[in-house]
């Protein structure tokens, strides 16, 4: 029963021999609650035909119940004494009572059909019992008789019988052959599926899988397919920086192990020293702030369960990240406009997205040339914050747009390489926004500048 062909099969069979069984439940008892009492009516209805006739030609009563019995009925007659015929096929139990009999002779009818017990798993239609009977009495030749009868069902309904009882159970096993060739339909996609799933876990990525199908089993193809391609990226994404890390600290070594060991020649001059010092200095930085960097990020990493949420005014918490980059903004001698209304209040971890204006307002203030403008304004609108930072720099061409939030991504890698910078901030931006449930977009135009926009909504 372990394979899955099986279990659908045994299911299945299983479901079939349910749905009968219910399905008799709930005819019997239509028959006891519908069908019985009209029996009942009309078997009572012809005994009172076969009375009239033999009350009128009594001579001819035995002739006339043989042919009655050949045509499909048990009968049994009887004076309540020691007069009694049956006629036809023998009843299978003869339990009438004598009050029965007694109620009919004198004058009465027996309506054994309708009062029949109702039992879940027996058909009063097919009990072949001498109570199961309607009873009349009977004038003939100057003597009382009780009367009672039911249809022969066998001799009525017996071809018929065997003929249905054909049809259900080639119904059934056909339908079986048919399910069993059919399961396959269901059970080959999930096989291949499995072993797909096993070249997965070896890391063969490069699956190819049958997602024509309209159905469940189509679409599961086709996610599945879609988490194949997204595991590679992710596979990819993790070796690209893990060999990222690597160079990003390998550099900084090297020409800290380089320098040191030409700090330590007795024929340098005070100020190639100073110079060999600096820049030691510079890439130790370097190297601090990419480990800090790598850290946040791996916090980052845990969730919303670093978030340490407050409320807090927008305009007041931007104003803190400008003053973070004045001198900055004087030194390029760049204009600043701000337009953030001070009713704008959001709700987020404070230092975390003071991390996001830092350094998305750094990026403008490091990329954009001399003179030049950035404007940082904000909106409130359908429970929604927008913060947009703009600047009028030389933009960054399309090519470049859709890999600026991945890890050590840079436009300008020498230029980059050379200020210090990690090429981590944009992915750091990005996670914190993902993690205040927000979005973060980009646009650019070559000559025109660049615009970073941060939706944040209410919490």
């Amino acid at each position: 029963m372990k394979s899955l062909y099986y279990r659908v099969f045994f299911i299945t069979a299983a479901v079939i021999f349910v749905s009968s069984v219910l399905g008799f439940l709930a005819s019997n008892m239509y028959y006891h609650i519908k069908l019985k009492p009209y029996n009942d009516a009309k078997l009572v209805s012809i005994a009172k035909q076969m009375k009239q006739f033999i009350e009128s030609e009594p001579i001819q009563m035995e002739d006339y119940l043989q042919h009655a019995a050949a045509l499909g009925y048990e009968i049994y007659i009887t004076d309540g004494q020691v007069d009694s015929h049956f006629y036809g096929r023998s009843f299978r139990q003869q339990d009438l009572d004598k009050q029965n009999i007694a109620l009919v002779l004198d004058g009465g009818v027996y309506h054994g059909v309708e009062h029949f017990p109702n039992k879940p798993f027996i058909s009063g239609f097919f009990e072949n019992r001498l109570s199961n009977t309607v009873g009349v009495p009977v004038q003939s030749s100057g003597k009382k008789y009780a009367l009672f009868m039911r249809p022969d069902v066998l001799l009525q309904f017996g071809e018929l019988r065997t003929f249905f009882a054909l049809v259900g159970l080639l119904t059934i096993i056909i339908s079986m052959l048919f399910f069993l060739i059919s399961t396959r339909y269901i059970v080959n996609p999930i096989t291949k599926l499995t072993d797909a799933t096993k070249r997965l876990a070896h890391g063969n990525y490069n699956l190819r899988l049958n997602s024509g199908r309209r159905d469940e089993i189509g679409q599961l193809a086709e996610h599945f397919m879609t988490m194949s391609r997204e595991l590679e990226r992710v596979d990819m994404a993790r070796q690209q920086f893990v060999s990222n890390v690597s160079h990003e600290i390998q550099s900084p070594l090297t020409s800290i192990q380089g320098f040191a060991k030409v700090l330590s020649q007795d024929d340098l001059s005070k100020e190639e020293r100073e110079q060999h010092a600096s820049i030691i200095e510079a890439e130790s930085r370097h190297l601090s702030l990419l480990s800090k960097q790598l850290l946040l990020l791996s916090t980052l990493e845990h969730g919303e369960e670093a978030l340490n949420r407050t409320h807090f005014s927008l305009n007041s918490h931007v104003r803190q990240a400008v003053k973070v980059l004045q001198w900055q903004l004087e030194e390029k001698e760049l204009f600043l406009k701000l337009s953030v209304p001070e009713s704008i209040s959001i709700y987020g971890d404070e230092v975390l997205l003071l991390q996001v204006w830092t350094n998305l307002l750094s990026n403008a203030v490091n990329h954009i040339p001399v003179g030049r403008r950035i404007e940082i304004r904000a909106e409130h609108a359908h429970a929604r914050t927008s913060i947009i930072i703009s600047d009028t720099g030389d933009g960054i061409a399309p090519e470049y747009l859709p890999y600026l939030f991945d890890r050590f991504y840079r436009v300008d890698r020498a230029r980059e390489r050379a200020s210090g910078r990690t090429g981590l901030g944009l992915a750091i931006v990005k996670r914190i926004v993902q993690l205040h449930k927000g979005e973060i977009e980009v646009n650019s135009k070559v000559g025109a500048g660049t615009q970073f926009t941060v939706t944040l909504p209410e919490m």
